[in-house]
């Protein structure tokens, strides 16, 4: 589709079908020249320099403010441990699927480089979000595109996930092409291209995310009862993201059932949660919420989290009354639906949840945004409505910006903690190969080198013998809070401080052996 076809020099989509040139009747005199036989000129598409630099300002601001130097998170050394050659790897519990450690397999198969790791990873998601604004071309004019995108991008927590090895910004950009792809195959059946952006877009969540799938598609699903094609399409899709993810279930878990119900018991229990506030007290750059306690951050920090939905029903109720609604109202269906389990489901929050939500709600608010300032009558009007705009824009970006240094700012304090706690269980002797249980051992093994195990709690992939047993042949440390207790078989080894917390060590470690 070409850019803007459907769209007015504004970027507000045109209401109707597009209009037909009258023909004027040709006499006698006129040569009778076929149209089609004439060379078609290649009309280059509108509004992509646009897109092209809301992408690549993603990428560097990405590298200027949340910088390539931070540590890999608790997540991303769980992710990443799957496919590095240079650590063990570490549990990979029920809830979790291997989509983006296939995505960070091109660098972290070979390189144990984090600087390098981030830059690939920032550098990727521009290009996706590009790539996935794209698709919209034919529903948006190229203004509204470019002001979705940059909306999205600016939000601190897509920020500061676009380069992290976490699965969230990727289902984001699998929905966004997903449901633009589906408007146009649903508008043109002989669109083979955008019946394989439908497959590959739902195919991407899946892998990513396999629940988070489900519930994007689901108002996609609902319209495409009436074509087989299209609904065959979408479940291909969904199958093959999340083909390998079931296969393990039954060679790993114990089988679906099994290890749905493993997920939801590590995720508290799927069932009614109303997480609405917990998600709210996240937006002051807690990455995790769990549990939500304290009090919602200022309001200054959540307005724009409450006028999101409101500039989204305003542009949903713009398009309804131009008659092309469904370019505006499915993506908000498809952002409800995402959303709901984050808000409704779950026991706790952690603000890149709803990252999925955001991207589609994107499209709506910004079609009201230009709404807004386009239907103003007067110079004087648009003059007010330009600046009101434009100074909440402004302010939008000085909130997310001071969310976002204080989120840096806190989560490089925890990893170099862990780095301090690595270097100083080094210094006992507890290197390669060598194995850490007990509290946050997780992250800290990765730092370290080493493996981690557990004998209890969501992680537990050992026995306390098995333990016991590693400890004459290897290094094994347990580690502890300050002032907290050690299980009971190590109770009797040699405790060290190490960085701000406690290591019981294996006696074998300290004799050098």
């Amino acid at each position: 589709m070409a850019d803007g076809s459907n769209a007015t020099g504004t970027g507000v989509p045109r209401t109707g079908r597009p209009s037909q040139t009258p023909q004027t009747p040709q006499t006698s005199r006129t040569p009778q020249t076929s149209q089609t036989s004439q060379t078609p000129r290649t009309r280059r598409p509108r509004g992509e320099p646009r897109l092209g630099a809301v992408a690549a300002a993603f990428t560097l601001v990405q590298l200027v403010l949340v910088r390539p130097d931070l540590g890999l998170g608790w997540d991303e050394t769980v992710y990443v441990s799957q496919v590095s050659g240079h650590v063990p790897t570490a549990f990979f519990s029920a809830p979790r699927s291997r989509g983006i450690s296939l995505l960070v397999a091109p660098i972290a198969s070979w390189s144990d480089s984090t600087v390098l790791l981030r830059i690939y990873l920032a550098v990727l998601s521009g290009l996706a979000l590009y790539f996935a604004l794209r698709v919209w071309r034919g529903h948006f004019g190229p203004g509204v595109l470019a002001s979705a995108g940059a909306l999205f991008a600016s939000l601190w927590v897509t920020l500061f996930y676009g380069p992290q090895a976490m699965p969230n910004y990727w289902v984001a950009i699998g929905a966004l092409v997903c449901v633009g792809c589906f408007l146009r195959a649903r508008s043109n059946t002989r669109d083979r291209a955008a019946r394989w952006g439908v497959f590959a877009g739902a195919a991407v969540m899946a892998l990513m995310r396999p629940m988070d799938a489900v519930y994007v598609v689901l108002p996609l699903l609902a319209l495409s009862v009436r074509r087989p094609r299209l609904l065959l399409v979408l479940a291909a899709g969904l199958l093959a993201g999340a083909g390998e993810w079931v296969i393990e279930a039954y060679a790993s878990y114990g089988g679906l059932a099994q290890r749905l119900s493993d997920a939801s018991a590590i995720q508290g229990g799927l069932g009614w949660h109303l997480a609405v506030l917990d998600q709210l007290r996240s937006l002051g750059g807690r990455t995790l919420c769990r549990p939500c306690t304290g009090s919602a951050p200022n309001p200054a920090v959540t307005l724009w989290w409450f006028a999101l939905p409101l500039l989204a029903v305003l542009g949903a109720a713009v398009a309804v009354r131009a008659r092309r609604a469904l370019p505006v109202l499915l993506p908000l269906a498809c952002a409800v639906t995402a959303a709901v389990p984050y808000l409704f489901l779950i026991g706790y929050a952690a603000p890149r949840f709803l990252l999925p939500a955001y991207a589609l709600l994107a499209l709506p608010v910004a079609h009201g945004l230009a709404h807004v300032v386009t239907a103003a009558k007067g110079r004087t009007a648009r003059t007010v409505a330009v600046g009101l705009v434009a100074i909440g824009v402004a302010g939008h970006l000085v909130v997310q910006y001071v969310v976002l240094e204080h989120t840096v700012h806190s989560s490089a304090a925890s990893r170099a903690d862990w780095s301090r706690t690595a270097a100083a269980l080094h210094a006992l002797g507890v290197r390669q190969p060598c194995l850490l249980s007990g509290y946050q051992a997780v992250p800290i093994a990765f730092y370290t080198g080493c493996g981690s195990a557990q004998t209890a709690g969501h992680d537990a992939s050992t026995t306390v013998a098995e333990l016991e047993r590693a400890a004459h042949r290897t290094p094994v440390a347990v580690l502890t809070q300050p002032g907290g207790r050690p299980p009971a078989y190590a109770r009797t080894w040699p405790a060290e401080k190490v960085g701000v917390l406690r290591a019981y060590v294996a006696p074998d470690v300290r004799r050098g052996r």
